[in-house]
Protein backbone atom coordinates (compact mmCIF):
# COMPACT_ATOMS: atom_id res chain seq x y z
CA UNK A 1 0.00 0.00 0.00
CA UNK A 2 1.27 3.51 -0.83
CA UNK A 3 0.58 5.83 2.12
CA UNK A 4 0.98 9.60 2.22
CA UNK A 5 1.58 10.82 5.78
CA UNK A 6 1.64 14.33 7.24
CA UNK A 7 3.02 14.90 10.72
CA UNK A 8 5.49 12.08 10.20
CA UNK A 9 8.01 13.48 12.67
CA UNK A 10 5.43 13.93 15.45
CA UNK A 11 4.71 11.53 18.29
CA UNK A 12 2.11 9.40 16.50
CA UNK A 13 3.54 9.85 13.01
CA UNK A 14 7.05 8.73 13.95
CA UNK A 15 5.65 5.57 15.55
CA UNK A 16 3.60 4.87 12.42
CA UNK A 17 6.70 5.23 10.25
CA UNK A 18 8.59 2.79 12.47
CA UNK A 19 5.69 0.32 12.31
CA UNK A 20 5.21 0.53 8.54
CA UNK A 21 8.81 0.63 7.31
CA UNK A 22 9.30 -2.31 4.99
CA UNK A 23 5.55 -3.05 5.00
CA UNK A 24 4.14 -0.14 3.01
CA UNK A 25 5.54 2.45 0.63
CA UNK A 26 5.65 5.66 2.67
CA UNK A 27 5.74 9.25 1.48
CA UNK A 28 5.95 11.91 4.17
CA UNK A 29 4.87 15.49 3.50
CA UNK A 30 6.90 17.94 5.57
CA UNK A 31 7.65 21.66 5.71
CA UNK A 32 11.22 20.73 6.76
CA UNK A 33 12.03 17.80 4.44
CA UNK A 34 15.77 17.57 5.19
CA UNK A 35 15.24 17.58 8.95
CA UNK A 36 12.38 15.09 8.72
CA UNK A 37 14.36 12.79 6.42
CA UNK A 38 17.26 12.73 8.90
CA UNK A 39 14.85 11.83 11.71
CA UNK A 40 12.96 9.11 9.86
CA UNK A 41 15.70 7.36 7.88
CA UNK A 42 16.97 7.27 4.32
CA UNK A 43 14.43 4.78 2.96
CA UNK A 44 11.46 7.12 3.57
CA UNK A 45 10.42 9.47 0.76
CA UNK A 46 10.05 13.00 2.14
CA UNK A 47 8.59 15.82 0.03
CA UNK A 48 7.90 19.46 0.78
CA UNK A 49 4.89 20.02 -1.47
CA UNK A 50 1.78 18.22 -2.69
CA UNK A 51 2.85 19.13 -6.20
CA UNK A 52 5.58 16.49 -5.83
CA UNK A 53 3.01 13.74 -5.22
CA UNK A 54 0.69 12.02 -7.68
CA UNK A 55 -2.35 11.24 -5.55
CA UNK A 56 -3.67 8.94 -8.28
CA UNK A 57 -0.92 6.57 -7.15
CA UNK A 58 -1.60 6.89 -3.40
CA UNK A 59 -3.85 4.39 -1.61
CA UNK A 60 -4.25 6.16 1.73
CA UNK A 61 -3.65 9.60 3.24
CA UNK A 62 -2.99 9.98 6.98
CA UNK A 63 -3.23 13.61 8.12
CA UNK A 64 -1.63 14.21 11.53
CA UNK A 65 0.10 17.56 11.03
CA UNK A 66 -0.42 20.41 13.47
CA UNK A 67 1.39 22.69 15.90
CA UNK A 68 1.51 21.05 19.37
CA UNK A 69 -1.49 22.37 21.29
CA UNK A 70 0.25 22.44 24.68
CA UNK A 71 3.55 23.83 23.44
CA UNK A 72 3.02 27.52 24.26
CA UNK A 73 0.61 29.92 25.97
CA UNK A 74 -2.50 30.60 23.92
CA UNK A 75 -1.88 34.17 22.85
CA UNK A 76 -4.01 35.37 19.95
CA UNK A 77 -0.99 34.87 17.71
CA UNK A 78 -0.46 31.31 18.97
CA UNK A 79 -4.15 30.48 18.49
CA UNK A 80 -3.80 31.53 14.85
CA UNK A 81 -0.73 29.30 14.48
CA UNK A 82 -2.63 26.35 15.99
CA UNK A 83 -5.57 26.87 13.64
CA UNK A 84 -3.57 27.57 10.48
CA UNK A 85 -1.28 24.57 11.00
CA UNK A 86 -4.34 22.28 11.00
CA UNK A 87 -6.88 23.99 8.78
CA UNK A 88 -4.63 25.10 5.93
CA UNK A 89 -2.87 21.77 5.46
CA UNK A 90 -6.11 19.81 5.70
CA UNK A 91 -7.80 22.05 3.12
CA UNK A 92 -4.90 21.54 0.69
CA UNK A 93 -5.02 17.77 1.11
CA UNK A 94 -8.78 17.67 0.59
CA UNK A 95 -8.52 19.79 -2.57
CA UNK A 96 -5.86 17.46 -3.95
CA UNK A 97 -7.91 14.37 -3.13
CA UNK A 98 -11.00 15.81 -4.79
CA UNK A 99 -8.99 16.77 -7.89
CA UNK A 100 -7.56 13.26 -8.37
CA UNK A 101 -9.12 11.06 -11.06
CA UNK A 102 -8.46 7.93 -8.98
CA UNK A 103 -8.25 9.35 -5.44
CA UNK A 104 -6.97 7.54 -2.35
CA UNK A 105 -9.40 4.99 -0.96
CA UNK A 106 -9.15 6.34 2.59
CA UNK A 107 -8.40 9.67 4.23
CA UNK A 108 -7.66 9.41 7.98
CA UNK A 109 -7.53 12.85 9.56
CA UNK A 110 -6.60 13.85 13.07
CA UNK A 111 -8.78 15.68 15.54
CA UNK A 112 -8.95 15.60 19.35
CA UNK A 113 -11.38 15.00 22.16
CA UNK A 114 -11.01 18.72 22.74
CA UNK A 115 -13.90 19.05 20.28
CA UNK A 116 -16.25 18.21 23.17
CA UNK A 117 -14.94 21.21 25.10
CA UNK A 118 -14.73 21.34 28.87
CA UNK A 119 -16.98 18.65 30.34
CA UNK A 120 -17.62 17.16 33.77
CA UNK A 121 -18.13 13.46 34.51
CA UNK A 122 -20.60 12.94 31.66
CA UNK A 123 -19.77 9.75 29.73
CA UNK A 124 -19.10 10.83 26.16
CA UNK A 125 -19.39 8.73 22.99
CA UNK A 126 -19.09 9.89 19.40
CA UNK A 127 -22.83 10.70 19.39
CA UNK A 128 -22.48 13.33 22.12
CA UNK A 129 -23.34 16.79 20.78
CA UNK A 130 -23.63 19.04 23.85
CA UNK A 131 -20.32 20.69 23.05
CA UNK A 132 -18.81 23.39 25.23
CA UNK A 133 -17.97 26.20 22.83
CA UNK A 134 -14.40 26.99 23.90
CA UNK A 135 -11.28 27.46 21.76
CA UNK A 136 -10.39 23.75 21.65
CA UNK A 137 -13.88 22.95 20.37
CA UNK A 138 -13.73 25.64 17.68
CA UNK A 139 -10.28 24.48 16.57
CA UNK A 140 -11.32 20.83 16.20
CA UNK A 141 -14.77 21.50 14.74
CA UNK A 142 -13.40 23.38 11.74
CA UNK A 143 -10.56 20.85 11.36
CA UNK A 144 -13.08 18.01 11.13
CA UNK A 145 -15.45 19.91 8.83
CA UNK A 146 -12.63 20.50 6.35
CA UNK A 147 -11.54 16.85 6.43
CA UNK A 148 -15.06 15.52 5.88
CA UNK A 149 -15.24 17.39 2.57
CA UNK A 150 -12.95 14.69 1.11
CA UNK A 151 -15.69 12.08 1.48
CA UNK A 152 -16.96 10.57 -1.78
CA UNK A 153 -17.96 7.17 -3.19
CA UNK A 154 -14.25 6.67 -3.96
CA UNK A 155 -12.81 7.93 -0.66
CA UNK A 156 -13.93 7.09 2.85
CA UNK A 157 -13.01 9.50 5.64
CA UNK A 158 -12.16 8.51 9.21
CA UNK A 159 -11.78 11.24 11.85
CA UNK A 160 -9.69 10.40 14.93
CA UNK A 161 -10.67 12.28 18.08
CA UNK A 162 -7.50 11.51 19.99
CA UNK A 163 -7.10 11.67 23.74
CA UNK A 164 -3.90 11.88 25.81
CA UNK A 165 -1.38 9.67 24.01
CA UNK A 166 0.91 7.87 26.46
CA UNK A 167 4.42 7.21 25.17
CA UNK A 168 7.74 6.96 26.98
CA UNK A 169 9.75 9.37 24.85
CA UNK A 170 7.28 12.12 24.06
CA UNK A 171 3.89 13.70 24.66
CA UNK A 172 2.19 14.36 27.98
CA UNK A 173 3.75 11.48 29.93
CA UNK A 174 7.28 12.68 29.26
CA UNK A 175 6.35 16.09 30.70
CA UNK A 176 4.83 14.49 33.82
CA UNK A 177 7.64 12.08 34.61
CA UNK A 178 10.31 14.25 36.21
CA UNK A 179 8.25 15.69 39.12
CA UNK A 180 6.79 12.24 39.84
CA UNK A 181 10.23 10.62 39.71
CA UNK A 182 11.44 13.22 42.21
CA UNK A 183 8.50 12.49 44.50
CA UNK A 184 7.00 15.91 43.78
CA UNK A 185 4.02 14.79 41.70
CA UNK A 186 0.37 14.90 42.56
CA UNK A 187 -3.09 15.70 41.25
CA UNK A 188 -3.91 18.92 39.43
CA UNK A 189 -6.25 21.16 41.42
CA UNK A 190 -9.17 19.02 42.72
CA UNK A 191 -8.09 16.05 40.61
CA UNK A 192 -11.72 15.25 39.83
CA UNK A 193 -11.38 16.08 36.11
CA UNK A 194 -11.27 13.06 33.80
CA UNK A 195 -8.30 12.08 31.66
CA UNK A 196 -9.09 10.09 28.53
CA UNK A 197 -5.86 8.37 27.54
CA UNK A 198 -4.52 5.88 25.00
CA UNK A 199 -1.28 3.88 24.82
CA UNK A 200 0.83 4.71 21.76
CA UNK A 201 0.73 1.05 20.66
CA UNK A 202 -3.07 1.16 20.46
CA UNK A 203 -2.94 4.48 18.63
CA UNK A 204 -0.80 2.90 15.91
CA UNK A 205 -2.80 -0.34 15.86
CA UNK A 206 -6.18 1.35 15.49
CA UNK A 207 -4.96 3.40 12.51
CA UNK A 208 -3.76 0.18 10.92
CA UNK A 209 -7.14 -1.36 11.80
CA UNK A 210 -8.94 1.39 9.88
CA UNK A 211 -6.74 0.92 6.84
CA UNK A 212 -7.60 -2.75 6.72
CA UNK A 213 -11.37 -2.54 7.36
CA UNK A 214 -12.87 -0.93 4.25
CA UNK A 215 -16.35 -0.45 5.72
CA UNK A 216 -15.18 1.92 8.45
CA UNK A 217 -15.78 5.64 8.11
CA UNK A 218 -16.91 8.59 10.21
CA UNK A 219 -15.94 9.71 13.72
CA UNK A 220 -13.88 7.61 16.13
CA UNK A 221 -12.81 8.43 19.68
CA UNK A 222 -9.19 7.32 19.86
CA UNK A 223 -9.13 6.69 23.61
CA UNK A 224 -8.88 3.64 25.84
CA UNK A 225 -12.23 2.36 27.16
CA UNK A 226 -11.38 3.24 30.79
CA UNK A 227 -10.87 6.98 31.32
CA UNK A 228 -9.71 7.89 34.83
CA UNK A 229 -9.81 10.97 37.03
CA UNK A 230 -6.66 13.01 37.44
CA UNK A 231 -6.38 11.74 41.03
CA UNK A 232 -6.55 8.13 39.81
CA UNK A 233 -3.98 8.84 37.11
CA UNK A 234 -1.61 10.51 39.59
CA UNK A 235 -1.88 7.68 42.11
CA UNK A 236 -1.36 5.03 39.42
CA UNK A 237 1.68 6.78 37.92
CA UNK A 238 3.20 7.21 41.39
CA UNK A 239 2.54 3.54 42.17
CA UNK A 240 4.26 2.36 38.98
CA UNK A 241 7.25 4.62 39.76
CA UNK A 242 7.27 3.63 43.48
CA UNK A 243 6.96 7.27 44.50
CA UNK A 244 4.48 9.25 46.59
CA UNK A 245 1.88 11.52 44.95
CA UNK A 246 1.18 14.02 47.70
CA UNK A 247 1.70 17.47 46.23
CA UNK A 248 -1.30 18.82 44.33
CA UNK A 249 -0.76 21.70 41.90
CA UNK A 250 -3.17 24.57 42.65
CA UNK A 251 -5.35 25.86 39.82
CA UNK A 252 -4.10 29.43 40.18
CA UNK A 253 -0.50 28.32 39.58
CA UNK A 254 -1.42 26.58 36.35
CA UNK A 255 -3.35 29.64 35.22
CA UNK A 256 -0.33 31.84 35.95
CA UNK A 257 1.96 29.54 33.98
CA UNK A 258 -0.25 28.58 31.05
CA UNK A 259 -2.99 31.20 30.87
CA UNK A 260 -6.11 30.08 28.97
CA UNK A 261 -4.40 26.82 28.02
CA UNK A 262 -4.60 25.76 31.69
CA UNK A 263 -8.27 24.95 31.12
CA UNK A 264 -7.16 21.83 29.21
CA UNK A 265 -5.57 20.56 32.42
CA UNK A 266 -8.20 21.81 34.87
CA UNK A 267 -11.20 20.44 32.99
CA UNK A 268 -11.51 17.24 31.04
CA UNK A 269 -13.68 14.79 29.18
CA UNK A 270 -14.75 11.27 30.13
CA UNK A 271 -14.59 9.79 26.64
CA UNK A 272 -15.07 6.18 25.55
CA UNK A 273 -14.38 4.66 22.10
CA UNK A 274 -17.90 3.44 21.31
CA UNK A 275 -17.46 3.27 17.52
CA UNK A 276 -14.16 1.41 17.73
CA UNK A 277 -15.75 -1.13 20.07
CA UNK A 278 -18.68 -1.60 17.68
CA UNK A 279 -16.21 -2.12 14.83
CA UNK A 280 -14.53 -4.96 16.74
CA UNK A 281 -11.25 -3.29 17.65
CA UNK A 282 -9.60 -4.98 20.66
CA UNK A 283 -7.36 -2.77 22.79
CA UNK A 284 -3.95 -4.05 23.76
CA UNK A 285 -4.04 -1.72 26.78
CA UNK A 286 -7.52 -1.01 28.12
CA UNK A 287 -6.45 -0.36 31.74
CA UNK A 288 -4.10 2.40 32.88
CA UNK A 289 -1.74 0.55 35.23
CA UNK A 290 -0.65 -2.14 32.71
CA UNK A 291 -0.24 0.60 30.11
CA UNK A 292 2.07 2.63 32.35
CA UNK A 293 3.96 -0.47 33.45
CA UNK A 294 4.62 -1.43 29.83
CA UNK A 295 6.00 2.03 29.13
CA UNK A 296 8.00 2.69 32.30
CA UNK A 297 9.26 -0.62 33.68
Amino acid sequence: MHILLTGGSGLIGSHLVKQWQGVHKLTVLSRSPEKTASQLGSNIIVVSSLSNINLNQVDAVINLAGEPIVGKRWSERQKKVLCDSRWHGTALLVSAIKAASTPPKIFISGSAIGIYGAQDAQLITEDYTHYHNDFAHQLCQQWEALALEAESPATRVCILRTGIVLAKHGGALKKMLLPFQLGLGGPISSGEQYMSWIHINDMVRLIDFMLNHPTLQGIFNATAPTPVTNVQFSKTLAKVLHRPALLPMPAFMLQLIFGEMAELLLTGQRVIPSNLSKAGYEFQFSELEPALCALLR
